[in-house]
């Protein structure tokens, strides 16, 4: 009776390959039931674990979001965390100090398992915008409480970047994410739906911002487009803006008259203001052009003021207008990048003022500054043929 009541304990404890030499040991000590206790015992220390224990890592399960990006894709997700030894840390208000145990990581590690999980959640369409994604930061903390209940809270810090084409990163938003849950007690692995709908939370975030700033963010602008306007003022001061239906007069000339071996001077140059807009993605960039001279600096001596002479200044003025032209088309020509489309226009500008110099140079010298009539007639004829180009 003795000996049946241990195999029946044998039997409900233990499943044995009848050919295994454990079996045949099992046999030959059934009457010897101190040897067979020994042997029950390193069987059950060596072959069982606790029936409480839990695994050490967290499984993050993939998952496809309900949604579809239309504006960018994940270019590359880097792990800028100052703490990776995990992503949740457990404590217990039964210890005498609830400082958190040793922190529980995803499978294959935290970050590894983070991008995976965000590149199988997300399409990537890599006709959008490429976005870099930067984790700060991704914790967890639970406390057991009696009675079984977990508390738990989980922060998600990502910053994230557009990718230029010229390889460098511009910072678009960043996503701060905080929550709170309860679960009943249990393994570690009941923590996972909360850590990734965390994660969720963040793409969430990301594409609804994206939707809303792509039309209007200059950041996300995937074109340039220029127009061009001439500066004009109402009332006029003592500067004076190009107009075709407005010629200089001698009246303009109101600067003191220095020392000097010429009759009559003026001093034209080019400048521009820039207002940018941004509609349905497109930068609209529009330069309203100012070729001006200020009466002031105008002089003329008394005695010189004649209807030669003023046509000689007039075309120094009208040198600047047909070197603005240039300026303009220069700029339409370019392919201008939305990521720094200011820098061609600064080097376009600084060229037509070097074209402006040495235009206005080689007009005084080949014309005498005026005194040679011949070759201003000869001046007078291109500019006025550059002129009726740009009127029409």
């Amino acid at each position: 009776m003795e000996n049946f009541k241990i195999v029946k304990m044998c039997d409900l404890l233990v499943k044995f390959d009848n050919s295994s030499p454990e079996f045949s040991l099992l046999v030959n000590t059934m009457n010897k039931p101190f040897c067979f206790l020994l042997i029950f015992a390193a069987l059950v220390f060596t072959g069982f674990k606790p029936a409480n224990n839990q695994q050490d890592t967290i499984l993050l399960k993939d998952e496809q979001l309900p949604i579809i990006p239309k504006e960018f894709y994940i270019e590359n997700v880097i792990d800028e965390r100052p703490d990776k030894s995990g992503v949740l840390w457990c404590s217990s208000i039964f210890k005498e100090s609830i400082a958190p145990d040793k922190p529980y990581d995803f499978a294959g590690g935290s970050f590894a398992a983070i991008k995976r999980f965000i590149g199988h959640s997300l399409p990537k369409n890599k006709t959008l915008r490429p976005l870099i994604i930067r984790l700060k930061q991704f914790k967890a903390g639970e406390l057991l409480l009696e009675g079984g209940h977990i508390n738990g809270d989980v922060s998600l810090i990502m910053s994230f970047s557009l990718l230029r084409d010229d390889g460098d990163t511009i910072h678009l938003v960043d996503y701060n994410g905080k929550t709170k849950y309860t679960r009943s007690g249990g393994p570690i692995q009941d923590a996972e739906p909360a850590l990734r709908h965390m994660l969720e939370n963040g793409l969430t975030y990301l594409n609804s911002w994206m939707n809303r700033q792509a039309a209007a963010n200059i950041n996300l602008a995937k074109t340039v487009k220029v127009s061009f306007t001439d500066h004009t003022e109402k009332t006029e001061g003592d500067t004076i803006y190009y107009s075709f239906n407005r010629p200089l007069s001698w009246g303009d000339f109101r600067g003191k008259v220095p020392q000097s071996r010429f009759d009559a001077e003026v001093f034209a140059t080019i400048g521009y203001n820039e207002k940018t807009t941004v509609t349905n993605g497109v930068i609209n960039l529009e330069l309203d052009m100012k070729v001006c001279l200020p009466k002031s600096d105008c002089w003329v001596k008394a005695g010189d003021q004649n209807d030669y002479a003023l046509n000689h200044e007039q075309r120094h003025f009208d040198i600047a207008r047909i070197v603005a032209e240039h300026f303009k088309q220069r700029i339409r020509a370019e392919n201008l990048p939305v990521s720094n489309y200011d820098g061609p226009i600064n080097v376009d500008y600084l060229d037509a003022y070097r074209e402006m110099d040495s235009l206005q140079k080689q007009y005084d010298d080949e014309t005498g500054h005026g005194a040679n009539h011949a070759a201003q007639e000869t001046w007078n004829e291109r500019i006025d043929k550059e002129l009726r180009m740009i009127s029409h």
